[in-house]
């Protein structure tokens, strides 16, 4: 199935139902009062999370959601039904952004979240709401609001504990095939990896990580050169970055330089990815002496002012592969996962903008002694009925 990572669509709720003006005329009761019924509201839009979903191709095609309209109100004090919800189900990871104001509405994190994105109209009044003492035959109503209108961006961010940076052919792709069950292609030439992947690292039966693989970077990467920068934002969720470094470039570029690439690159797309932890792993060394990369990599590591220590792994021959990924199990005991710390930062509520009108709505409501209908006095049913909004 094709990998999509972004979808623009269109969601709109239902109009609310409007108010019914209606008298009731019965045998024998030729002045029954007004019985009007209110509308119904209109149905909301909802995304729903699933976990079995890992693209957004479906949104490629069908780019419009609409819910129902409320029905309008009947006489008999009849209520119009309420308009039918719409649910759309996107992948566990996707990130919601309104496209008019660029606000980030919310993250869909968890299987099953539920999270509506667009509400319903409010429901018209009928013209029973309007009769007071003195005015016993109301004939005004209010009609339902429109439903809400927006336009979405969908995003999908990958959910991972690891994520993977370097130039093409730096061995990312062999890393991950090394340590997990994932597949991805692996050959001799650049942008072997056009989309991102994932892989499950199991170190025993209770403990295991993910790691996420994406394209390579190169320099410009941030004005569209190669690939271009967008899959960085599947690094954004991840808990530590892996910067892997071809200790014997093919091209025979110079490793140094390569790094400080990919740092640039990530401090153009954003200051916060690149202050996130990053390891700095050295790749390929199988193919010089053992003495040979051992000083090539200090000296790498020396002229970029890195303070920390490093690895020095073979990915293909999964030399120092299995020490590099216990330390990462360790790291990840004393590091919260970032899907805690974005649920912390999502927005409260999203605001809507018929709440207003809504709450106004009720507010304004007949009080009780307004719906008394003792003025009636051809009604000698013997029981009186308020009802209240």
């Amino acid at each position: 199935m094709k990998f999509v990572d972004e979808a623009r669509i269109l969601v709109v709720a239902g109009d609310g139902g409007n108010g019914c003006v209606s008298f009731r005329r019965e045998k024998y009761i030729p002045k029954g009062g007004p019985d009007g019924g209110d509308g119904g509201d209109g149905g909301d839009v909802y995304l729903l999370a699933d976990e079995n979903l890992n693209t957004l191709i479906d949104y490629r095609f069908e780019k419009s959601f609409r819910a129902e309209r409320g029905q309008n109100g009947q006489s008999r004090d009849c209520t119009g039904r309420r308009g039918q919800d719409i649910t759309i189900k996107v992948p566990v990871g996707t990130r919601v952004r309104d496209i008019a104001t660029g606000e980030v509405l919310g993250d869909m994190l968890r299987h099953e979240q539920r999270f509506m994105v667009a509400k319903g109209g409010f429901h018209g009044l009928g013209n029973t709401r309007f009769k007071s003492s003195v005015n016993r035959a109301p004939r005004q109503r209010t009609m339902g609001t429109p439903g809400e209108s927006r336009e979405l961006m969908l995003e999908l961010m990958l959910l991972a504990d690891v994520g993977m940076l370097g130039m093409p052919n730096a061995g990312k792709s062999t890393f991950i095939r090394a340590v997990s069950a994932a597949k991805p292609k692996v050959a001799d030439y650049p942008f072997t990896t056009l989309v991102p992947s994932l892989g499950v690292v199991r170190m025993d039966n209770e403990q295991s990580f993910v790691v996420a693989d994406i394209p390579g970077l190169i320099e410009g990467a941030s004005e569209g050169a190669g690939l271009g920068i967008r899959f960085l934002k599947h690094l954004e969720r991840c808990r530590v970055l892996l910067h892997l470094i071809d200790l014997c470039p093919i091209d025979e570029s110079d490793p140094v330089e390569n790094a400080r690439i990919i740092t640039q690159e990530l401090h153009k797309y954003s200051e916060k990815l690149a202050e996130k932890p990053r390891w700095l792993v050295f790749n390929k060394v199988d193919l010089t002496d053992p003495e040979e990369a051992k000083q090539r990599a200090k000296t790498i590591a020396d002229e970029l002012g890195w303070e920390g220590d490093y690895y020095m792994i073979s990915a293909v021959n999964r030399q120092g592969v299995k020490e590099l990924c216990w330390d990462i199990m360790e790291f990840m005991k004393t590091q919260p996962r970032s899907m805690e710390t974005s649920e912390e930062s999502q927005p409260e509520k999203v605001e809507f903008m018929w709440d207003d009108y809504h709450k106004e709505q009720l507010q304004q409501s007949p009080d009780d002694e307004d719906l008394d209908d003792d003025w009636d006095e051809e009604d000698d049913e013997g029981i009186e009925f308020i009802y209240k909004h």
